[in-house]
């Protein structure tokens, strides 16, 4: 997979350094001379140019690129650059970084956003995700199809406990993809029987997640 990440900055660097030991070729394009650290990621492809430009876009051969990523420090720059990978090269995926989450409604397809990454929004997800029993939390949103990643920790009353997957009722468009139990990823079966403590992990829909912390909660 050819990646091309816009923003050669901590975040665009470290990115870049992640993929490369998975196996994927990386470009990563900046428009400052101080941020052209090559010897810090020796892998990868480097070029100094502003990836907001068109110009720039055609030098980095965005229409040979699988996944672009806007990594920079600018929420302007990541969606033009979002934008333009879409609309002018049909880049299959494109994720964005969000640097304000003030700004992370203009995010979306509209823009050309697949995945909008925000970092203090994940940050406080975990947070949550660490400290939150018998609250949905949701981890993670998938802009493109409308969807998330939510988790609820089963507290002793639930009312689903005891209960297997199959017998527990979700709402539509919601899917039980995981359980942690144990701190071990189990794939979810319809004979599984919730325990109090499991982490349940579901894809689902903002309108349905109401629904959900009723059907997951106690009374």
């Amino acid at each position: 997979m050819r990646v091309v990440i816009a923003g050669a900055g901590i975040v665009g660097r470290s990115i870049a350094r992640e993929l490369l030991g998975n196996g994927h070729r990386v470009l990563l394009v900046d428009r400052s001379p101080a941020a052209m650290k090559i010897t810090s990621v020796p892998d990868a492809q480097w070029l100094l140019a502003d990836a907001c430009e068109i110009s720039s876009l055609e030098e980095a051969e965005l229409a040979d690129c699988d996944v672009v990523v806007a990594a920079t420090g600018d929420d302007k720059a990541n969606l033009v650059v979002s934008l333009l990978a879409k609309t002018e090269y049909g880049v299959p995926r494109t994720v964005a970084r969000v640097n304000n989450p003030k700004n992370e409604w203009l995010f979306d397809e509209a823009w050309g956003v697949d995945v909008a990454v925000s970092t203090p929004r994940l940050m406080t997800a975990l947070v949550e995700e660490a400290v939150s029993v018998g609250e949905l939390v949701r981890l993670f949103t998938f802009q493109q199809g409308r969807a998330s990643m939510v988790e609820y920790t089963l507290e002793d009353s639930s009312p689903v406990l005891g209960r297997t997957v199959e017998q527990v009722r979700l709402p539509q468009d919601t899917v039980l993809v995981a359980i942690v139990r144990a701190e071990r990823p189990l794939p979810p079966s319809p004979d599984d029987v919730l325990e109090p403590g499991d982490h349940l992990l579901f894809l689902s829909v903002p309108d349905a997640e109401a629904e959900l912390r009723t059907i997951l909660a106690a009374g």
